[in-house]
């Protein structure tokens, strides 16, 4: 019975990858409708609307407020390691580390994820979805021993006898006293502060918006990448490899904020993958070694990658793909060996990198 309920587990996901595989096309059509409609020079996204929770709107003071926390130590133990230190804005708010380091030179379980557009993801949070919404995933860090180390009851002591921080929080929140700030407030600034890190100015979103043109090797690679091949009539893109890509990285965000198993590691038995992921999270043995898929805007400087930082480059990450990866009962169907070629594999990530927005990353890195 057990193995008839995994299976049918299988069959579901492998179902839902197939209908992914229909409507990413039309996801594609909506946002060059959307670029279309939208002025060039206009601050506002071309995105659906970020999805702000009703006892959270962003405010004015509230992500000024997020912002000053998040760059500051107070809320570490010893005042040593802000929100910052793993989420630097110059690397697209990731730390260029394997591993992120934490408090006292501790290491930490896995790879810091990048928080490009992290608003717009209104599924779980986290490498394996430990956090419901936004809110949720700024409280983790502050208590975890190999983070920042601290413990609440004493950084909101010091938050309500600080200079700024007491009353800024009072005053965001429309608090009538200090000693009613809680931690859920801190993470509420921190979650507007978070929801206002939206990049649109990619080379990507100029070529949508008809004001860049791709070059030869990254338009033949964003059509591998979205495998044009299975539904362009044009005999030249006909002939373009697949390479599954789009399955699971959706334009506009490139994530579908689901979790999969890519093939990283053999695992003959589902109980055997070195970090469960997903798994320690529900308790389903098929939840073992997945993991979330990240969003691939500004992947060009998050390196290292995947949830361990196994991969230097995105050389190494096309390759991992590009062989198949390594057996797991729970592998998603659409790892596999795919055939690429050295030339296939050069515009693939040549067009990675016109994902890549400077204007993003200077914005918040001249603000620092």
């Amino acid at each position: 019975m057990y193995n008839s309920l995994i299976f049918s587990e299988f069959v579901f996901l492998q179902i839902h990858v197939f209908i992914n595989t229909c409507i990413y096309k039309f996801i594609i059509l909506l946002i060059l409708a959307s670029f279309t409609l939208a002025c060039s020079n206009t601050p506002t996204p071309p995105y659906a609307a970020i999805l702000y929770p009703d006892d959270n709107p962003s405010t004015e003071q509230g992500v000024e407020l997020g912002s000053r926390l998040f760059s500051d130590p107070i809320l570490s133990a010893d005042s040593t390691i802000s929100c910052q230190s793993c989420h630097l804005p110059e690397l697209a708010f990731t730390d260029g580390k394997t591993l992120s380091v934490g408090i006292n030179g501790r290491i930490g379980r896995r790879n810091s994820p990048s928080l490009t557009n992290i608003g717009y993801l209104f599924r779980t949070m986290f490498w394996d979805g430990r956090a419901d919404n936004l809110e949720a995933q700024a409280l983790h860090p502050v208590a975890d021993p190999n983070e920042m180390g601290g413990d609440w009851p004493t950084i909101i002591t010091r938050l309500r006898h600080h200079d700024y921080y007491g009353e800024a929080l009072k005053d965001a929140f429309g608090l009538s006293s200090l000693r009613e700030i809680n931690p859920d407030h801190v993470g509420k600034a921190l979650a507007q502060f978070q929801r206002s890190l939206i990049s649109f100015n990619s080379k990507y979103d100029l070529v949508l918006r008809g004001e860049a043109v791709f070059t030869d090797s990254e338009a033949r690679g964003f059509n591998i990448f979205m495998d044009e091949a299975d539904f362009s009539e044009d005999p030249e893109i006909k002939a373009l490899p697949v390479s599954e890509c789009a399955h699971c990285h959706i334009p506009p965000h490139f994530t579908n904020q689901q979790f999969f198993n890519n093939g990283l590691d053999e695992a003959p038995n589902l109980t055997e993958f070195p970090d469960l992921g997903r798994g320690t999270v529900t308790g389903n043995l098929y939840h073992n070694g997945l993991f979330r898929t990240p969003g691939l805007r500004n992947v060009e400087l998050t390196a290292p990658y995947m949830h361990d930082g196994r991969f230097e480059t995105l050389e190494e990450v096309v390759d991992h793909y590009n062989k198949g990866g390594h057996y797991a009962e729970n592998r998603s169907a659409n790892v596999r060996p795919l055939g690429l070629s050295d030339r296939d594999k050069t515009d693939l990530v040549t067009f990675l990198r016109t994902l890549t927005d400077t204007v993003f990353v200077n914005q918040y890195t001249s603000a620092k």
